[in-house]
């Protein structure tokens, strides 16, 4: 009872916690005789941009936007023994948006585990592997993602196994439900096999990821199911003061036109901390793509017809984390969705004067996969040169305060592939402020 009356009190104060001018996490610190834990957590973040040029404006309108979006999350958690569950509320939106912003469940999932480290985990959870290049949590954009998915799996200490399932519908139906488009996830089914091991002797680590994925397209009455596949792996070696990894995979199957789809990604990247204060780093990604526009398999008038699409699908990743900040590929598309695919090499430069101030610096070079010639006659491959600066400074435990410029000088090529006939001198500036408590932690 006594312990009940404890448990209740700091429930009551643990939201005042949130408000004080430094973080304060209550504890009755879980030890080895503890059976049971709950924490507590929160994350709030607030982000204005500025965005001037890049897309074509609507006719008579300016070709800038400017905008401040934010959200909300507030985490709940329990663990007994070997059961354990998270509850993960959030509010996102624009500020001012019409209709009070997005109210949603990013997390809720129960968990079971065994001593052996086989575990079962059902319900809406974040997935991220490797270097989120194919399936990544997305954090930059306020709403980020989750899948409700079944995980099987093993978790040992050199090695790991999991087997995703998931089964998406819009409603519940007994009539005409099997028909799914517009959801939080764009597939209808997806099944995926992740293995990694690490060699901590080297060290050295590496995953082999396979991915089935079914999306439909058309009208509940009249619909088609079309499933892709891919496949590949990721390898790094991470020693004290470098980094090195790479990454490739292979994609196949149907592409919703019908065709056959072959594609395929490279990636590379080198990172040097020489010291505590200063860390650079080199790499390069390739994407294959398409010499022509996607025509059905019936073909289409004064299009060129081909069998196969080539142009590569980073399907859940977190892209705005590899090619600029911008999000000019894979987030926004290409004139009548056409998939050239990407080259993109790239520098940084990280510097830290003091241990809660960092200062970085990044060039890229993007250029399309495919000769642009056979698209339009005198285009090139080159779309253009990219810079981006940011700062951020830690203030707090859990909290930041950021703010980056990107200029982005594009080419011929990327006019006429974002549809634009504006000088390509593309701005974006933003500043952002988040905090990420965690206020509570008990144990009994």
């Amino acid at each position: 009872m006594k312990k009940t009356a404890i448990l209740l009190i700091l429930l009551l104060l643990a939201p005042c916690s949130v408000f004080a001018g430094k973080k304060r996490e209550i504890t009755l610190a879980p030890d080895s005789t503890s059976t049971n834990i709950f924490r507590m957590s929160a994350d709030i973040a607030t982000r204005g941009e500025y965005r001037d040029g890049g897309v074509a404006a609507e006719e008579g309108g300016k070709d800038y936007a400017a905008f401040i979006s934010g959200r909300v999350m507030l985490t709940l958690e329990y663990e007994h023994k070997w059961f354990s569950m998270r509850l993960t509320p959030r509010f996102s939106g624009v500020w001012g948006q019409g209709n009070n912003g997005t109210f949603s469940l990013f997390e809720g999932w129960f968990q079971a585990k065994s001593r052996q480290g086989l575990f079962a985990k059902i319900g809406r959870q974040e997935l991220s592997y490797d270097d989120e290049r194919i399936i990544g949590s997305d954090d930059w954009t306020m709403l980020a993602s989750s899948h409700d998915v079944v995980k099987l799996g093993y978790d040992g200490k050199y090695h790991q196994v999991h087997a995703i399932v998931a089964y998406n519908q819009n409603l519940e139906k007994t009539i005409g439900g099997t028909f799914y488009i517009g959801g939080s996830q764009p597939y209808k089914t997806m099944q995926t096999l992740w293995y990694h091991f690490e060699v901590p002797q080297i060290p050295f680590g590496g995953s082999a990821l396979f991915m089935n994925v079914g999306m439909q397209f058309g009208e509940p009455d009249n619909y088609k199911t079309i499933y892709q596949q891919l496949t590949g792996g990721y390898l790094c070696y991470h020693h004290e003061k470098y980094r090195a990894e790479a990454s490739g995979y292979y994609q196949f199957g149907k592409h919703e036109e019908g065709l056959k789809l072959s594609a395929w990604m490279v990636s590379g990247k080198f990172t040097c901390a020489p010291t505590e204060s200063w860390m650079f780093s080199l790499g390069y990604d390739y994407l294959s793509g398409d010499k022509y526009f996607a025509v059905p398999a019936k073909g289409a008038l004064g299009l060129v017809r081909h069998t196969v699409i080539r142009g590569f699908t980073p399907l859940f990743g977190s892209h705005h984390e590899f090619y600029g900040a911008m999000d000019f590929f894979y987030l926004s598309d290409y004139v009548g969705g056409f998939t050239p695919g990407l080259q993109n090499a790239y520098a940084t430069l990280c510097y830290k004067p003091i241990q809660q101030v960092s200062l970085s610096a990044e060039y890229h070079f993007m250029a399309t996969g495919t000769n642009m010639s056979t698209y339009h006659r005198g285009l090139k491959m080159p779309l253009g040169h990219m810079a981006v600066a940011e700062v951020a400074w830690e203030f707090a435990e859990g909290g930041k305060l950021a703010a980056g410029y990107t200029y982005m000088n594009g080419t011929e090529t990327m006019q006429r592939l974002k549809k634009t006939d504006k000088p390509l001198h593309l701005h974006w500036v933003w500043l952002a402020i988040r905090y990420a408590p965690k206020f509570l932690n008990i144990g009994w």
